[in-house]
């Protein structure tokens, strides 16, 4: 069907507040065979439907209850509900994709050095970079009094720490291979190259083998809200495993 321009004219009249009953009538009956023709103007319209429905509950009274609309308006409930539920899943899959493309990312950069000092090297500096954080260490425990030297002069990356270190540093917590948690006392000791402020960190556990020492590998960042307790920690677990399996040839 074919709106002319004077019909346009005529409901942008009305829809102005001209109250002649004969444009009004003319109006109406435009409006009709529009709806008529194109019943999905209103169909595919929530505000239209939901305006229609109130009307009709005013016309029947208070004392009369339409289940239509109380089922309409359970189901734009649901929808809603829905809709939010899709936006969330989408917005997990697209970070679930990410986090795996970073670490992956990583993993390629673990098989980079063909020596300790480029291994260490690249834990301070393009692992952070590839890994989005601000800072990173690798704290080794150790009864040796007289350490590698290759491991003293990389101490801004290693920390040489006293055995049982990594369990007090986790509060006993080591049935966990990744701890996600917030930074309000930075340790003196683990962040004595890191100045500014530590909001959250990654505690990635390392094991080495039987008979060698315990690992931990810090992963911090500013934002206190980049590694939290409430996150998944697949990704991170993987990394870590692949991460000890790495370090084990250059203990070796």
């Amino acid at each position: 069907m074919s709106v002319s321009n004077n019909d346009c004219i005529t409901i942008t009249r009305v829809s102005e507040g001209a109250m002649d009953p004969q444009t009004a009538e003319q109006a109406e009956d435009i409006l009709r065979d529009i709806i008529i023709k194109n019943p999905r103007i209103v169909l595919d319209s929530p505000e239209v439907m939901r305006a229609l429905l109130t009307t009709h509950d005013e016309i029947r009274g208070q004392n009369i209850v339409d289940l239509r609309s109380v089922a309409m308006k359970q189901l734009e409930t649901q929808l809603d509900r829905l809709e939010a539920t899709n936006r969330s899943v989408i917005a997990a899959a697209y970070d679930n994709l990410a986090g795996t493309q970073q670490i992956h990312r990583a993993l390629l950069k673990l098989m980079e050095p063909t020596d300790l000092s480029g291994f260490l090297n690249m834990i301070g500096s393009e692992m952070i970079d590839v890994m989005l954080i601000d800072y990173a260490c690798l704290i080794l425990e150790t009864q040796d009094q007289s350490p590698d030297p290759s491991l003293e002069q990389h101490s801004a990356v290693v920390k040489l720490a006293p055995k049982d270190f990594v369990a007090q540093y986790l509060c006993q917590n080591l049935d966990a291979k990744v701890t996600l948690r917030k930074v309000t006392t930075p340790d003196a000791f683990v962040y004595s190259e890191m100045r500014e402020v530590v909001g959250s960190e990654a505690c990635l556990q390392l094991d080495f083998g039987p008979g060698t020492v315990s690992g931990l590998l810090i992963l911090a960042a500013k934002d206190a809200e980049q590694f939290s307790p409430a996150q998944g920690t697949d990704l991170l677990t993987f990394f870590a495993t692949i991460f000890e399996r790495a370090v084990r040839q250059w203990l070796a």
